[in-house]
């Protein structure tokens, strides 16, 4: 069984590869992308990414109000997924913001450079302390 880290980490995967088809015009089934990932069924995956991409828009647009000098579609793909799952987290979850934060910010230390894992914690830090969070 592996843990909500390491769920968020198959839900970056496939939100990934869906942003790859998306880029490219390509058909593919959400479910079928998320089984390639997991052996059983997983409502925390499926919860995260088929809500990540139903508020997508939303998403994008409160990253680009923060992001300094960048758009969300202008970061690599796997940084607009591990960027997209912070903000859901923080926006609308019961995710506590602390976690939310940190959970993005050690998927980017894995999968990013210094530089934009940075980045990204200032941009989550920000909507943490201008938006209303999950937590008020």
């Amino acid at each position: 069984m592996k843990n909500r880290s390491e769920l968020r980490e198959v839900a970056m995967t496939v939100l990934y590869q869906v942003y790859i088809f998306q880029d490219s015009n390509q058909e593919y089934d959400v479910n079928e992308l998320i089984k390639e990932q997991l052996e059983v069924e997983n409502e925390f995956v499926n919860d995260l990414v088929f809500n990540i991409l139903k508020k997508q828009k939303d998403i994008n647009k409160l990253a680009n109000k923060y992001l300094v000098d960048w758009n969300i579609n202008r970061l690599s793909k796997v940084d607009k997924a591990i960027l997209s799952i912070g903000i859901y987290e923080l926006m609308y979850t019961e995710t506590p913001n602390v976690v939310a934060i940190n959970e993005a910010v050690e998927l980017s230390k894995k999968y990013s450079d210094e530089k934009v894992t940075k980045m990204m914690n200032a941009t989550l830090d920000k909507i943490y302390h201008n938006e209303e969070t999950n937590e008020q």
